[in-house]
């Protein structure tokens, strides 16, 4: 694929400083790019990497005062960083597109496929299905039996959604994530035996959704587990069943969540984060990295730390005195020597 510095002007809305028809067909670091190459600058200090860069095209900020002459063609815009991830976000469009069926794959003759949907080798999609239009099903991809996905969403290869779960509009869920796996349900019997509790719910994905890597969600005992529009799930995540998270709510990778747990609107859960069954997270809540959470948090738009969590200040001033422990046990014992001697 090849763009000229007029088209990437034209789409950015910017302005050409050089020849409007040089071509590049990669996006690269400015400080590694090559002949062929497109970059940005947006951090004043990699300014000087715009010298000696070897990229046919920079996108830089309109307002950039050149020190010293320049080879690579400028686009110049008002904000590089946005503009660079507008482009970047074409160019990813560009590089995923495919369209057709590929052989061989399964549709159930009760399935109803949208426009412009590519279905993939291998891929399985089961009785009353839907898949909506301009979808992206990859290879390996089991979409169970009345499972409804919406437009533009895609599904990379290896994702198992499994029967009666429910996508909004432009989801995507990476390779290797399971939707609607059963809840961890087991009723202990008198004989000291765990009896499987069936889980007849599903998963309900919002619109904007992006589910990471061999990330597990877990389908309702009854009702729905619910992702709500615009949620950001990072790599090996679990959300148990009945779980229900708030609207833009990010968490990143490795963090667990216990079954009927509601998180709310806007919260932000680090790496690690443990939290524990049947309790609430307010709105605005971040909770930083490896932090375990065992009750309800109520006051919004707070910081959370540690294990078990308290506010984030508080935290700190607890590690403070932690790390002061080793002086503190050895004055005690001088104090109790002392003690002892007045004896």
């Amino acid at each position: 694929m090849q763009f000229s510095a007029k088209q990437i002007g034209e789409l950015l809305n910017g302005r050409i400083e050089g020849d409007a028809s040089a071509t590049i067909s990669r996006l690269e670091k400015i400080e590694e790019a090559s002949k062929g190459g497109l970059s940005f600058l947006a951090n004043p200090k990699y300014e000087h990497f715009l010298y000696s860069t070897g990229a046919s095209i920079v996108i830089v900020n309109e307002d950039l005062e050149l020190a010293k002459p320049v080879e690579a063609t400028l686009v110049r815009v008002k904000n590089a960083y946005s503009a660079f991830s507008v482009l970047l976000e074409q160019y990813n469009a560009l590089r995923l597109h495919r369209v057709g069926r590929e052989d061989p794959h399964f549709i159930h003759p009760t399935a109803t496929i949208g426009e412009n949907v590519y279905i993939g080798a291998f891929a399985y999609i089961g009785r009353d299905a839907v898949i909506g239009d301009n979808s992206h099903i990859y290879p390996h991809v089991y979409v169970g039996d009345a499972v409804r996905i919406g437009n533009d969403c895609v599904l990379y290869p290896g994702v198992k959604v499994y029967h009666d779960c429910v996508f909004g509009e432009k989801v995507i869920v990476h390779a290797g994530s399971v939707i609607g796996s059963d809840g961890f349900g087991f009723a202990l019997q008198e004989d000291g035996a765990y009896k499987k509790v069936s889980q007849i719910g599903n998963v309900v994905l919002g619109n904007k959704v992006e589910v990471g890597a061999n990330t597990t969600i877990d389908r309702a005992t009854m009702g729905s587990t619910v992702i709500g529009d615009g949620v950001k799930l990072d790599n090996l995540i679990q959300l148990a069943h009945n779980v229900e998270i708030g609207d833009n709510t990010v968490i990143a990778a490795q963090t667990g969540i216990s079954g009927s747990t509601k998180v709310g609107q806007g919260v932000v859960l680090g790496g690690q984060v443990g939290i524990a069954g049947h309790i609430s997270i307010a709105d605005g809540s971040q909770v930083q990295a490896q932090s375990g959470i065992n009750r309800s948090i109520v006051d919004e738009n707070k910081k959370w730390a540690g294990t078990p969590a308290v506010s984030f200040q508080k935290n700190m001033r607890m590690q403070v005195v932690a790390s002061h422990l080793p002086e503190l046990e050895k004055r005690v014992e001088n104090l109790e020597r002392k003690s002892e001697r007045n004896k």
